[in-house]
């Protein structure tokens, strides 16, 4: 490949580069995400903002203890972080997270756009 080829080449690959590590780092936050009760957790603290374990647990159908074992699995894949308030854990979420699993679905979306756009080109050109 010549050299100009190779720089031209250059933006592409990091942008590729940069998807990658981009699917890489959302993987935790889908996986956190794909268990309907943690999903139902972050609907809430969406909806009403922080709020406590007795607060998240109460109308759940699940325990308190089932409550901080989400609310942990949420944290550890950054979605919810915790502050201490009295004898009451308060918790919220960290949207830089879901904002940046936000970004990878556009991707992918805007990726099959292109792949749509191009199939249908070569139906049409048939």
């Amino acid at each position: 490949m010549s050299r100009s080829r190779s720089a031209a080449a250059a933006p592409r690959l990091r942008r590729e580069a940069s998807a990658r590590q981009g699917l890489h780092d959302s993987a935790p936050v889908f996986a956190a995400l794909g268990d309907e009760t943690r999903l139902q957790i972050v609907a809430r603290l969406c909806a009403e903002g922080p709020l406590s374990i007795t607060r998240l647990s109460e109308g759940a159908g699940v325990t308190r203890q089932a409550i901080t074992k989400h609310l942990n699995a949420l944290s550890a894949a950054g979605l919810a972080r915790n502050v201490k308030s009295g004898r009451e854990q308060i918790w919220e979420l960290e949207t830089r997270r879901l904002e940046m699993a936000r970004r990878c679905l556009d991707r992918i979306s805007d990726q099959w756009d292109v792949a749509l756009d191009r199939l249908k080109a070569l139906v049409e050109e048939e």
